[in-house]
């Protein structure tokens, strides 16, 4: 199967340094990293030794300066080659959620400070924007910090972080206005809190998938940070994030594309070998318009992912045109693996199998970043405006 986003000798000269890296640092190691729920942080400072970490961070903080959406891509891929998707998630967390805003908004302390060892993988991030009762609702975000002198004091509580546990520190969404817990888009900033503040990490959530990649709720108890940890302007905290979310969402379109494709070719190499009733699954008919269904789902997926990542390096991916190639991508992904689970049988219903891993990690998808359903509704509007 021919795939249909092209890539150039440079990328691919990047997809070797990362087909090793996996194979020798992560897949070797993964199914205990599931059995426990937690990745060492040795694989993080591994990956940033193998060059793959803060892709898009200028030379000057010690990054590649590549900011083209395709070497994220091919990490993505060799990744789920490798049935690795809790660490895809974790990169995605600190290259497509956290570093976006820093390289926007943060000053050139605040870069020299960070970024440098973000590369390294010294220094690992988590995004805590979603709350209890603010999921994909972000102005319903009740953490406060209140400025006194040359301090800003945070309290509140953030849910579903990934790499809560094992982060040094959190881009924090808080609100920095009193008066209606839904107070207008000048209510709210963005600040950079370090664990060593003296905000907590709650247990491990038992995550239905990705199982690797540890995922906690955070509390802040009157945590004093610094002013300067402040991420831009104050009060600009929804308009940034509505400016760097088509990454975010084109990260998750991405691996939904990845997903399904690396899904069908693991399945066509599957049913072309398993026997019943004396006939290879293949030579069934039904088995055969199923994938070829799939077939045409994955490959138009990855037509779309395409035409949003050459928007995206562009610098012309709006965030209607994220929301709605994410929303296509990740429904497909879901779909996709439902049907090459099906066919696997039941060996695929076993956790460790690559193709449940898959559709785990699909499932997430469509409500990662955004669910679907308010994606519409933003689209609609987008739409009809």
């Amino acid at each position: 199967m021919r795939p249909t986003i092209e890539f150039t000798e440079d990328h691919e000269l990047f997809r070797e340094a990362a087909r090793e890296f996996i194979t020798h640092e992560v897949a070797a190691h993964y199914p205990q990293w599931e059995r426990e729920h937690m990745m060492p942080r040795t694989v993080w400072t591994a990956a940033g030794e193998a060059g793959l970490l803060g892709l898009a961070v200028p030379e000057e903080y010690g990054g590649a300066g590549m900011p083209d959406y395709r070497y994220q891509l091919v990490l993505t891929q060799e990744l789920a080659a490798k049935g690795c998707h809790g660490f895809a998630l974790a990169v995605h967390l600190q290259q497509d959620l956290v570093l976006p805003y820093l390289l926007a908004y943060g000053t050139k302390e605040q870069k020299q400070q960070w970024l440098p060892a973000m590369v390294t993988g010294e220094l690992v991030t988590s995004c805590a924007f979603t709350e209890p009762g603010a999921g994909s609702d972000l102005r319903a975000c009740r953490t406060t910090a209140v400025r006194e002198g040359d301090e800003f004091i945070l309290n509140g509580q953030k849910t579903f972080i990934g790499s809560g546990i094992s982060a040094d520190a959190a881009l924090v969404l808080a609100r920095t206005e009193t008066g209606s817990t839904r107070g207008g888009s000048g209510s709210f900033s963005l600040f950079m809190v370090e664990k060593s503040s003296g905000y907590t990490a709650g247990n491990q959530l038992d995550k239905l998938g990705l199982r690797a990649s540890d995922t906690a709720e955070l509390f802040f108890d009157n945590v004093r940070i610094p002013a300067q940890n402040l991420v831009g302007e104050l009060g600009e905290g929804l308009r940034y994030v509505k400016e760097q979310l088509p990454q975010a969402r084109l990260a998750i379109a991405a691996a939904s594309a990845v997903i399904a494709r690396t899904t069908v070719e693991a399945t066509v190499s599957y049913v072309k070998e398993r026997q019943v009733f004396g006939s290879r699954v293949a030579d069934f008919q039904n088995t055969r318009f199923k994938l070829v269904d799939a077939l045409m789902a994955a490959e138009t997926t990855e037509l779309y992912v395409s035409r949003a990542i050459d928007a995206f390096n562009a610098g012309a991916l709006s965030a209607a045109e994220a929301a709605k190639v994410k929303v296509f991508a990740s429904e497909n992904a879901c779909r996709i693996t439902d049907t090459c689970l099906q066919l696997f049988g039941g060996y695929a219903y076993i956790n460790e199998h690559p193709v449940a891993q898959a559709f785990l990690a699909a499932r997430l998808l469509p409500i990662f970043g955004g669910t679907n359903e308010v994606l519409r509704d933003t689209i609609g509007f987008d739409l009809l405006d």
